[in-house]
This record gives structure tokens, C-alpha cells and sequence, in this order.
């Protein structure tokens, strides 16, 4: 298995808000974890990447622990995090947002390669890349966020609501790019309270609800769930 969690429990000033979760990952796939706001998704993904510690549990990235890591070696170790809210450097062009999330990296001829393909992954980045990142539109910052988390060719890509405040053309766009993102071989852990859509794309889910994993199963099987369509499917 690429990444497990085990038995993750996490709090915020003692009070608990991941009850001891487990989920598994294998290489190649998407999965997603839904459930309502403040459900302990954002949380979890938090710990994961180590800008959280745990109170107890086990993270495990290619059988090895990453709990306790800081979150630079987390990145190193192949796991990237595109968090919740869209946020570029406003006033840093679209090639510096880049090029910043690189900066640790020292095979500068590899950078500009990854930032060109990138740009090709990502055309309209490209016509802007001198553009300061807040002159774009809502879903081409959503899409320089995600870009920028691609620099550090991840062979996990942590997504926090990638779908959230967007247009619904946009929200298809961003679906697709998720498809893109995981056929071009990276493999993706995807928070979403659009369930519709993490279901859609997703190949297993899991069902998170006030800190604990409620449901679990293929994301085709998840979209039939009564529970998970009274729930989440019938706004």
C-alpha cells in the first residue's frame, strides 16, 4: 500500500476532533473523503502533511512513518498538500508562485522543464505567467495552487476542497483535472464536501462524520448508499 493511516487521533485545545481514523491508499488510485463542514476532513489532511500532530495513530507513507515529520520532509518524501482557499501570493506573478514552491530544489535545468509541461498541462497559466496571481479568476487561482503543489512531483497529491466556491463550469474543469492529475500517475487523497463530484471521480471513499469514519467502500457503491444520498446527494 502507497499511504495508511491508522487509528489517527488528533484534537485542537483538548477538544477531539479526529476520533481514530483509519484509510489506505494504493498507488494509482483517488480517494476521497467526504463528509459535512466540520466534519475533521481539512484536520485530517493537516496531520498528514505535519502541519498538525497527532495525539495518537500512525501515518505511514510507503511503509515508512511520516508522523512526526516535519512538513518539508513530508514534501521531500513525495507527498504534497494543495490546501482549502485558493491561496497564491497575490502579488507575485504566476511564474514566481511557481518557482517558489521549487526553491529547495537544485536541479534548476529539471525546474524550468516541470514549469514548461506544467504550463502545457495548464494553458491558460501559461498565457498569464507574468500576471501578478491576483488578477486571475477565482478557478485559475484554484488552478495555480494546484500547479504549484505538482512542483514538487508528488507521488501523493493532498486536495482540500478543490471544488469549493467555483462556478459550475469550473467545478467540471476542476473534475477533469483531477482525472488528468491521476492518469498521468500520481495518486490522490481528495477532501470534498461536493460529494457528487469526489464520487464521480473517485475510485474508493470514505464517510467522515464528527471525527469518525461512518462508511467506507467504492465510490460507485458509496453513490447508491442510502445513507450517503440522504445525506449528502439530495440538496
Amino acid at each position: 500500500m502507497l499511504f495508511e493511516v491508522r487509528n489517527l487521533k488528533v484534537s485542537y485545545k483538548g477538544a477531539e476532533v479526529l476520533g481514530g481514523i483509519s484509510l489506505g491508499i494504493e498507488k494509482g488510485e483517488i480517494v476521497t473523503l467526504i463528509g459535512s463542514n466540520g466534519a475533521g476532513k481539512t484536520t485530517a489532511l493537516r496531520a498528514i502533511s505535519g502541519l498538525k500532530s497527532p495525539d495518537a495513530g500512525e501515518i505511514r507513507f510507503k511503509e515508512k512513518r511520516i508522523d512526526g515529520m516535519s512538513p518539508a520532509e513530508i514534501v521531500k518524501m513525495g507527498i504534497s498538500h494543495v490546501p482549502q482557499g485558493r491561496w497564491p501570493f497575490p502579488y507575485m506573478s504566476v511564474l514566481e508562485n511557481m518557482k517558489l514552491r521549487a526553491y529547495r530544489r537544485t536541479d534548476k535545468k529539471q525546474v524550468e522543464r516541470d514549469i514548461r509541461d506544467l504550463f502545457e498541462q495548464f494553458p491558460v497559466l501559461g498565457k498569464r505567467q507574468g500576471q501578478q496571481a491576483r488578477t486571475l479568476s477565482g478557478g485559475e487561482q484554484q488552478m495555480l495552487v494546484i500547479a504549484r503543489g505538482l512542483m514538487s512531483s508528488p507521488e501523493l497529491l493532498l486536495m482540500d476542497e478543490p471544488s469549493l466556491g467555483l462556478a459550475p463550469a469550473m467545478v467540471r474543469e476542476i473534475r477533469n483535472i483531477v482525472l488528468d492529475i491521476n492518469q498521468r500517475g500520481t495518486s490522490v487523497l481528495l477532501v470534498e464536501q461536493n460529494a457528487q463530484l469526489a464520487l464521480k471521480v473517485a475510485h474508493r471513499g470514505y464517510v467522515l462524520e464528527t471525527g469518525n469514519i461512518v462508511l467506507q467502500g467504492a465510490a460507485r457503491e458509496l453513490l447508491q448508499s442510502g445513507q450517503v444520498k440522504r445525506a449528502y446527494l439530495s440538496k
